[in-house]
């Protein structure tokens, strides 16, 4: 029986892999060869050995396409939040602002 452990961890060497090909820094890392070796093997096993995966719910394919896009971590939070990395974080930034202004307003009254 296959475990989300044992596939966590197998994907997590094949991210180090990754990144030390990498030319740019977590999370903006551009390869993603062997993360999506790792998702494709696990695919494709799991479609003939299904009682091998029968207890997991990781849907392979859709990790899959997420990998093979030009920005997997913009796609995830496009999935997650309807908007890239930098917006998301652009967002939250100016809501910090936002309410560090409030709360400097509410300390002087």
């Amino acid at each position: 029986m296959i475990t989300k452990q044992s596939i966590f961890k197998e994907f997590d060497i094949a991210k180090q892999k990754d990144i030390a090909k990498s030319k740019n820094p977590e999370p903006r890392e551009e390869v993603f060869t062997n993360r999506l070796a790792v998702l494709k093997s696990h695919r494709d096993a799991k479609k003939s050995n299904r009682n091998q995966y029968s207890n997991l719910d990781i849907d392979f394919d859709k990790l899959i396409l997420a990998y093979s896009s030009p920005s997997p971590l913009d796609h995830f939070y496009k999935v997650v939040f309807g908007m890239t990395y930098d917006e998301y974080v652009a967002k939250k930034h100016a809501e910090d602002q936002k309410e560090k202004d409030l709360d400097k307003k509410s300390t002087i009254n």
